[in-house]
Order: C-alpha cells, then sequence, then structure tokens
C-alpha cells in the first residue's frame, strides 16, 4: 500500500457529505490538501474542521473554464476525488423535470469528466482519480431513472479512463444509501422515515455514514494495484 504523508490530494465537493468526510480522513493520513466547492461560506465552514495549511477554492464546477483555470493554477497534484453532487431527488419519469434532470447530470456527469480532462496532464506518478458512482445502477427501484442513469454513465466512465489513461489509475466508489446532505431536498420527516426504512431491509440493519465511504476513497489513493474498478459500499443493498 502507498501512503498519503505529505501527498497532495484535491476533493472536488469537499465542503461536506462524503467529500468533506474524505477531507478529513485523508487529512488523517497526513496528507496536504485542496478542497473545493461552489460556496464560500460552506469552505469557511469546512476548512475550520481541517489542517492549517489547507487550500479552499469556490468554483463553480459546471462551467468549464473555471475547471480549467483551477487545474492550470494548482499544478502538479497526486489524487484527485469527484464527490460534487445536488441534492438528490426521487420522482418518478411522468413527474421529472426534465431540465432539472440535464443539471443533474451538468454536474455529477459533465462535471467529472471535465474535470478528469484538466486533471490528467497533472497527476503525478502513482497518482489516482477516484469518481463516485452509486448502487442505483445495479439495483434501481421506482423513481430513480435519474439516479441510476448517472450511475451506469459512471461506471462506464470510470473503466474508459482506467484504460485510456494507464498507468494513471481510475477507480470509483459507488455507496448505498448514505446519511448526508445530498438528502436534504426532502422534508425531515420523510427523510428520517426513508433512511429507517431503507436500514430495516439491509443486511447490516442501517444506512451508511460518510466516513465509511471516506474511508474507501482512502483506500482506493493507496492501493497501487487497482484500477477500472467500482467499490460497492452498501451494507449488503444489492443482495436483498
Amino acid at each position: 500500500m502507498e501512503t498519503l504523508k505529505n501527498k497532495k490530494v484535491v476533493i472536488l465537493g469537499a465542503s461536506s457529505g462524503l467529500g468533506l468526510a474524505t477531507a478529513k480522513a485523508s487529512a488523517e493520513e497526513g496528507a496536504n490538501l485542496i478542497i473545493v466547492s461552489s460556496n464560500q461560506q460552506r469552505i469557511d465552514d469546512a476548512l475550520k474542521d481541517l489542517p492549517q495549511g489547507t487550500q479552499g477554492y469556490a468554483i463553480d464546477l459546471s462551467k468549464e473554464e473555471n475547471i480549467r483555470y483551477f487545474f492550470e493554477k494548482i499544478g502538479k497534484f497526486d489524487h484527485l476525488v469527484y464527490t460534487a453532487g445536488e441534492n438528490l431527488n426521487l420522482t418518478n419519469l411522468s413527474e421529472t423535470d426534465l431540465q432539472k434532470a440535464r443539471d443533474f447530470f451538468t454536474l455529477r456527469y459533465w462535471g467529472a469528466i471535465t474535470a478528469i480532462k484538466y486533471a490528467a496532464p497533472n497527476i503525478n506518478e502513482g497518482g489516482s482519480i477516484n469518481l463516485t458512482s452509486g448502487i442505483a445502477n445495479q439495483r434501481p427501484g421506482a423513481g430513480w431513472a435519474l439516479a441510476s442513469s448517472i450511475c451506469g454513465a459512471m461506471d462506464g466512465l470510470c473503466r474508459a479512463m482506467a484504460v485510456e489513461l494507464a498507468p494513471i489509475r481510475v477507480n470509483a466508489v459507488a455507496p448505498g444509501v448514505i446519511r448526508t446532505n445530498l438528502w436534504n431536498g426532502m422534508p425531515e420527516e420523510q427523510k428520517n422515515d426513508f433512511y429507517k426504512n431503507v436500514g430495516d431491509s439491509l443486511l447490516v440493519k442501517r444506512v451508511g455514514e460518510a466516513g465509511e465511504i471516506a474511508q474507501s476513497f482512502i483506500f482506493l489513493m493507496k492501493q497501487a494495484f487497482v484500477t477500472g474498478q467500482i467499490i460497492t459500499v452498501d451494507g449488503g443493498t444489492v443482495l436483498v
């Protein structure tokens, strides 16, 4: 296993949820961090929980020129983690606003592919790119058409980039239902019922926590013999 000590780790979507948890876990491993989010206040809040010297940037990741300029500015680094995403809403296709659906793809998929395009030339030998997928592609339910489509696209992107960018390693984490702010689009009572109902149905009898997904990203950054893989971390969702 490689070490993250003194490695430069860039996390896009790092001001909360999976990204912030991964930033904290990377810091515990001794990494030097650069975090990105679209909101300056959330960046400022996240920096309070991270080591002194962590760099934070507020960037609209839906704009290609912003991403290109960012990677030109920061120069060489070791690992990229992409966790950026909007709040999730589960709706049947008949009720789906197609423009909003396109916006989800803009940040979750096109933002990721743009980041890879401009990050790859700056990644040091032995470095990696780590994406976020999800189990919706493997086990979709009613109302999951958009989420399943995005996860399927990310899985394909991961494998294709692992081949195209070799020897840079490219992997993805596919979480199950995780207790994060991405579900804040639901009313509080509905969200808590959702967590309970999903958790009760799983083999581990609970939904996941952000820190557990963070450890999967840490593994993928440190494990130098893994590429082109989608690591499922779902409490047994795809088995039940």
